[in-house]
């Protein structure tokens, strides 16, 4: 599969998901691909998470990906069961106005209410394109990569970096830099490279392009 060139929509449910899933493959790819982040939740609901949204903003600079890049909704945290046709509407306009090429959104294993109404709804609006899932390690149950991307010791340290910024959950075992780089090494041996991304496969839609005979 093939970054370059296309228009990449990263769909999270809380400040926080994108980056543990995908901020290695974010910092490789940022700067030269036509990327959307999107978050459902900014969490502002809890006055114990009122640094949050800098801390969003600052860690996805770190990757690359400027404040014009982010989307940030204010769905009500834990309560995305109940608001399931609004975020699916709200899919369906990112899907008008970006016309993603591919979709990454959370694993399938993943049982975090919010984020398991995420992947559904993502499912139903963005037929017809290719839609990978990431792990977030905290909530997912039986997530096996099927789908690795090589990334560097740069796009690495830049991941690393990048949750540093959230200074609100330092003290979450899963923030640990010996955990998120040990997951890297794990993903990048099943794929034989030094260092991984791995996603799951949700849909995958593909062309033969057999050029001019």
């Amino acid at each position: 599969m093939i970054f370059y060139g296309k228009k990449i929509l990263f769909v999270g449910a809380h400040p926080d998901d994108i980056e543990i899933g995908c901020g290695a493959l974010l910092a490789n790819i940022s700067r030269s691909t036509n990327v959307l982040c999107a978050t459902v939740s900014d969490n502002q609901k809890n006055p114990e998470l009122r640094n949050l949204v800098a801390e969003h903003y600052r860690s996805m600079g770190i990757l690359g990906v400027p404040e014009d890049r982010v989307v940030l909704k204010d769905f009500e945290t834990r309560n995305f069961p109940r608001d399931r046709q609004n975020i699916l509407e709200f899919l369906y306009d990112l899907g008008r106005s970006f016309d993603p090429d591919i979709v990454f959104v959370h694993s399938q294993s993943d049982i975090h209410q919010d984020h398991a109404v995420v992947t559904t709804e993502a499912l139903r609006a963005f037929r017809g394109i290719s839609v990978l899932g990431f792990d977030v390690l905290r909530s997912s149950y039986g997530f096996f990569p099927h789908f690795l991307v090589e990334v560097t010791e740069k796009d690495t340290q830049l991941k690393l970096k990048a949750l540093a910024e959230y200074e609100t959950y330092q003290s979450k075992y899963y923030f640990s830099p010996q955990i998120i780089r040990s997951t890297l090494i794990r993903h990048g041996a099943l794929a034989e490279r030094p260092f991984a991304e791995g996603f799951d496969i949700l849909r995958i839609v593909g062309n033969f392009d057999v050029g001019e005979h």
